[in-house]
């Protein structure tokens, strides 16, 4: 790595006093593998643990699938507001600093949600511990990117996609998958309760996060200081103002804005009411499985068929360019949802071949979702509020997991809980993002974005 970029990786500047506690040696230059795949696995852990696991969690305690698809939903709200607040951020501190203390409040908030389970209102209790994790993952999510985003030249970011997706999406099998499973052998070998079970996994979770901190502490660099750092209050509020006019000032933003949302439109369904399907018994229409069967699937077949489609996206993309494998990437994340339609009518009972279709789809979902994250980057939010700008993109990324999960429930019990019917309107949905990324919109050229420059808010 060349001396110019490693001043870029280090953020441009030595960390002042008071960006890391005190006794944290200065932070200088570091590879990118150093760091890139441990900040995007505890970017992956908490958002899938908000989201997904949760649903799995209150299911196992005897909540109702229509209200878990509800509340659950909800707690999506972070990810969806997170731009209404990422200005805010700048005047104070690092991105470094910020990335480490919100690792370690969710490190508190999740360890919490452990000492709920046992009460009698365990519901509402957790779910505000739950809620207090999600505003803090999605806080770490803005600066997290904004290291990435201003340590990498585009090159570079489509380089490193496949390992920032592969790694984002490792964080989330470790807590859909290997936590599940881990539940699974409790519950079934051990014979602890539910409650039991989510206890310890939950501890777990949070002893991870600490890590995470622990371990940026050492290695993350602080990225590129935004133009107001240092300064009051108001000036990033005058930067909050100036960023939403510039964003809507940028050619073709609501078509751009469009792609962002209907892009993974169809896999919302499926992320929400997936791993309700192949829990339920058969008699509901679902396969049966149990946590421990779940969570091999989502945690061994899911992951390298996750991995394997991560890389062949980011290759793909850094090969041929985003803008000419665009398309080709939204039909591999959106055709491989007939699995599930397949699933829910065949009803299929080897774990073997049930196991094999869901890494179809999770190999699509690797696949496409590098050109999901690249467009975010490289078409919306470069310019001078380049980290509000992102923030923004992956709120309206985040809003279609608030739709689609809020609205599963209610389709759910429109098709008389019957999941074929469900499936096959998930197909539908489906077909939008396909049609939108053929006309997407690619008014930033390849080469025009560089980083290390200021940007006005995160």
């Amino acid at each position: 790595m060349s001396a110019d970029l490693s001043q870029v990786a280090g953020g441009g500047e030595r960390p002042r006093a008071g960006d890391a506690p005190v006794g944290a040696s200065p932070v200088h230059a570091r590879h990118p593998m150093t760091w890139v795949p441990s900040v995007y696995l505890a970017m992956g852990l908490p958002n899938v643990l908000v989201g997904l696991v949760a649903a799995i969690l209150y299911k196992n305690l005897g909540v109702s699938n229509e209200d878990i698809a509800l509340y659950t939903s909800q707690m999506y709200l972070p990810w969806v507001l997170k731009p209404l607040w990422s200005p805010l951020l700048e005047p104070y501190r690092t991105k470094r600093w910020w990335v480490i203390a919100m690792q370690f409040l969710m490190m508190a908030s999740i360890g919490a949600v452990a000492f709920c389970l046992p009460l009698d209102g365990f519901f509402r209790a957790s779910l505000a511990f739950f809620w207090i994790t999600g505003f803090a993952s999605a806080t770490q999510d803005i600066v997290a990117d904004g290291v990435f985003m201003t340590t990498m030249t585009p090159r570079e970011q489509a380089r490193y996609a496949g390992v920032q997706g592969m790694c984002w999406n490792l964080g989330a099998v470790v807590a859909s998958g290997l936590l599940v499973s881990l539940t699974g052998w409790l519950h079934g070998s051990l014979g602890w309760s539910w409650v039991q079970c989510w206890m310890a996994v939950m501890l777990g979770a949070a002893a991870m996060m600490g890590g995470f901190g622990l371990w940026h502490l050492r290695v993350l660099p602080t990225g590129a200081p935004s133009a107001v750092q240092g300064q009051d209050l108001s000036s990033a509020m005058v930067s909050l103002k100036e960023s939403w006019i510039t964003l809507f000032q940028k050619p073709s933003i609501w078509m751009m804005l469009a792609v962002v949302f209907f892009y993974r439109f169809g896999e919302g369904f499926i992320e929400k009411f997936g791993p309700l399907f192949l829990l339920d018994p058969r008699a509901a229409g679902g396969l049966g499985l149990d946590n421990a069967a779940l969570g091999h699937i989502y945690g061994s077949a899911g992951t390298i068929a996750f991995i394997a489609g991560a890389f062949l996206g980011g290759f793909i993309a850094a090969k041929m360019t985003l803008r000419r494998s665009f398309l080709l990437l939204a039909i591999a994340l959106n055709l491989p949802h007939l699995t599930y339609y397949y699933l829910s009518h065949a009803l299929p009972t080897d774990l073997w071949w049930i196991g094999a279709v869901v890494a179809i789809e999770k190999f699509g979902f690797g696949m496409g979702s590098v050109g999901h994250m690249l467009y975010m980057m490289q078409q919306i939010a470069p310019g001078p509020f380049k980290m509000t700008h992102y923030a923004m993109a992956t709120g309206v990324m985040a809003l279609t997991k608030w739709a689609t999960g809020s609205v599963s429930g209610w389709l759910y019990a429109g098709v008389g809980q019957h999941y074929a019917s469900f499936f096959g309107w998930v197909l539908v949905f489906s077909l939008p993002p396909i049609l939108l990324a053929w006309l997407a919109p690619f008014p930033v050229a390849a080469d025009q974005d560089e980083p290390g420059a200021p940007a006005g808010g995160h």
